[in-house]
């Protein structure tokens, strides 16, 4: 049950929302989202330039790795936005502060951890890739750069998921585009211009993000300052706040490893078909990742929008925010698989100039098409479930959903090679949905208990 549900009853006669105030939410955090994998693109045209695919397959197992490392803690973000949209939805002010506080500390903690800790993390994750030479060499130069901005990169979840959770999409967006277009600029600069190769990279990445943390503490003190909040340390540090934070942060947690594990997976079954394999299912995942932090968007404005309405017990708004946000999310997920469908070959010739992962990426693009609209309804199924703090019932499902998936591989990929490795993926997307869309009815009823 959420924190506030029992304060009151639920209001069936509350203001209901519109398509222009979803969208109010939505369309900020879409241009925001849409701005990390744009990084994806600009770093494999950037390597693919090169004419050698190890470039790509050595950036793709690096940033595997830190996308590992960094969404074990995507509860900094997750997390942090339901419980600062149900915060800011009752008006306990000083639990949104609160909440940004803890964030920041387990975000600094965390960031110092993976530092002192980078050599064991790099012996265990190489240990268990079975990449080229070349291109696990180039993912370690990567690693040993990219890994100085743990601090920075796990602060920037914190302050995105709070200014989602406040409402706040403009300002997630200010803090977006300083971190992404920074980091393409020094990309194409350092790659292009200075000839780093893969370090150039990783420089590129590391000063991004401690910038972006910068400018994220300087945007969050503005607001809190206009709010009149102010930080009171037995307000952090109360015993069931602290309590429920740990319960939500830690589902979500068991949640995120779950997802990026399926992922690394597939990168890393990638690696043991040849580079070429890997190299092409890279640039067709950059094209997949393009679509899910597109459609995110709609998913970050349910998780900001229903975890508000909780919050507040406005039972209609909750409706309005899943149903119009989910009709928006559908009709994009449509376009973007149409885009990919008949364009994919132009954009796959635009990323790379190797002839050989050219042609394997077209006999597997019909799967990355797939995608988005075998996927959608997972991702608003993630937001509905953040926004509501049922992160136990996302965890359940996300581990079966899981082992399905490992299962999947197992039978498919000896019959069907790298396309029942793709096939394997798009099941474990459609379990995802299947099953927390058993568990929305229960969601709704421990949310709004009173209704009328």
């Amino acid at each position: 049950m959420s924190a506030s549900a029992g304060k009151g009853t639920a209001k069936q006669s509350d203001d209901r929302l519109s398509n222009g105030a979803v969208l109010a939410v939505a369309v900020p955090i879409i241009l925001a989202n849409v701005t990390t994998p744009i990084i994806g693109l600009v770093d494999t045209a950037v390597l693919g330039q090169l004419d050698d695919p190890h470039f790509i397959g050595g950036v793709a197992i690096g940033a595997m790795i830190f996308n590992l490392l960094y969404w074990a803690f995507g509860f900094l973000r997750m997390g942090t936005t339901g419980l600062t949209a149900q915060a800011e939805g009752s008006g306990d002010m000083g639990e949104v502060g609160a909440t940004l506080m803890r964030s920041l500390l387990i975000a600094g903690g965390a960031g110092a951890f993976l530092i002192v800790c980078q050599l064991p993390i790099s012996a265990i994750s190489f240990a268990l890739l079975n990449g080229s030479e070349a291109v696990e060499s180039g993912a370690a130069e990567y690693f040993s750069i990219r890994i100085w901005g743990a601090p920075a990169a796990l602060a920037n979840f914190a302050f995105l998921g709070w200014f989602i959770g406040m409402g706040r999409a403009r300002t997630a967006l200010v803090l977006q585009l300083i971190l992404n277009g920074l980091n393409a600029i020094l990309d194409i600069w350092f790659v292009l211009g200075l000839g780093l190769e893969i370090k150039g990279v990783a420089y590129g990445t590391v000063i991004s993000e401690g910038v972006a943390a910068l400018a994220g503490l300087w945007l969050a003190a503005g607001m809190l300052k206009r709010r009149s909040i102010r930080f009171d340390l037995s307000r952090i540090l109360d015993n069931v706040a602290i309590r429920r934070a740990l319960g939500v942060n830690g589902d979500i947690m068991i949640r995120t490893v779950s997802v990026l594990f399926a992922f690394t997976w597939f990168t890393a079954k990638s690696a043991e078909a040849g580079d070429v394999i890997l190299a092409a299912n890279a640039v067709l995942m950059t094209l997949t990742h393009t679509a899910a932090y597109f459609l995110d968007g709609f998913a970050f404005a349910v998780e900001t929008l229903a975890g508000q309405a909780i919050g507040a017990q406005r039972i209609n708004r909750f409706r309005d925010a899943v149903r119009l946000s989910t009709l928006w999310a559908l009709a994009f997920s449509t376009v973007a698989s149409a885009i990919f469908w008949f364009g994919g070959e132009f954009i796959i010739d635009f990323l790379t100039v190797n002839t050989e992962v050219r042609a394997a990426a077209r006999v597997y693009l019909i799967w990355a098409a797939l995608v988005p609209l075998i996927g959608v309804m997972a991702y608003q199924l993630d937001g509905i479930f953040i926004g509501a703090t049922r992160t136990a019932d996302m965890r359940n499902m996300m581990l079966l959903s899981l082992a399905i998936y490992i299962l999947m591989w197992a039978m498919l990929t000896p019959i069907f090679g790298n396309h029942g490795l793709w096939a394997a993926i798009v099941i474990f997307l459609s379990l995802r949905a299947i099953t927390l869309g058993l568990r929305y009815p229960a969601l709704v009823r421990s949310s709004f208990p009173v209704t009328r």
